[in-house]
Order: structure tokens, then C-alpha cells, then sequence
């Protein structure tokens, strides 16, 4: 009995105190937003395409710069440790295969399996990873399911 009633106390005293952290202060009173200078904003801009920005970002960087970073992301090198790091943080989705380049289908059955077969296939995706360090090219864009089965080692 007397644990609930110190449960409760606690609780009454911890809301009290987000209540009172969440009240304005006479400084947060004085900020003010003109909705008419921000309307005028909004109507005075112009919408751009991807291909206009690029075009900008041409003209900004050199064209150098931008065909090394299409270059480099046409190659399909890939961080093994991004990849170690996304299939341990994030294995259960799929997402170190999106990452690898896999088709949509071979991620999205990492999902509909509860996070590829309760966790092991991910598991084991890993363990694949890092004994395999130096070269994962055989793992880009594998459309397996078993990214470690088959041929490609």
C-alpha cells in the first residue's frame, strides 16, 4: 500500500514538473511570425526541377566534380562497414541488402519473414560480411534470398 501511494506521489510530482517546464516564459511570449511576410515569400519563389539543380550545382562546382560523384556511384563500390553496420543495426528490415543493391523483392521478404526468418538469415548475413571483408562485390546486387548460397563466392 504504501509503495502506491509513493508510485502515485511520484508520478503527481513528475507530471507537475513537465507541466511547468511546458508553460511559455515571457521570452518565448515576444517571438512573433508574420504570416503575410512568409505568404509573400512562398508566392515570390519558383519552383525548380532535379535537372535545373543539377545544372546549378554544375555551374557552382565545376563539371568535374559532379561527374567524379556520378562516377563513383555508377561503379557500385560499396562500404563494407556501412554494410556491417546497417545489417546489425537494421538486419531484421532488409536494409543492408537495399543498401547491397538487391532487388525490392529479396528486402521485402526480409519483413514479410518477421526479419528474415526470426533474425537468423540476417544473423548470418553478418557473420558472411565480416569473415568475407575484403571483397563483397559477390554480395552487390545478388538477388538471392541466401545472399551466401549458390555460386557466387
Amino acid at each position: 500500500m504504501k509503495k502506491r501511494i509513493l508510485t502515485w506521489i511520484a508520478g503527481c510530482f513528475i507530471t507537475a514538473v513537465s507541466f511547468a517546464a511546458t508553460t511559455p516564459s515571457a521570452e518565448g511570449a515576444s517571438y512573433f511570425v508574420d504570416d503575410q511576410q512568409i505568404e509573400t515569400l512562398f508566392e515570390n519563389s519558383q519552383d525548380i526541377s532535379l535537372s535545373a539543380a543539377a545544372e546549378v550545382m554544375n555551374m557552382t562546382q565545376g563539371s568535374n566534380a559532379v561527374a567524379m560523384n556520378n562516377a563513383q556511384f555508377a561503379s557500385g563500390d560499396k562500404n563494407f562497414v556501412a554494410a556491417i553496420l546497417l545489417n546489425f543495426f537494421l538486419g531484421g528490415l532488409g536494409i543492408h541488402r537495399l543498401y547491397l543493391g538487391t532487388k525490392t523483392m529479396t528486402w521485402i521478404g526480409y519483413i514479410l519473414t518477421c526479419g528474415g526468418i526470426f533474425g537468423i538469415v540476417p544473423f548470418v548475413d553478418l557473420i558472411v560480411l565480416i569473415i568475407n571483408n575484403q571483397d563483397i562485390s559477390p554480395y552487390v546486387g545478388n538477388p538471392k534470398f541466401f545472399m551466401w548460397g549458390g555460386g557466387n563466392m
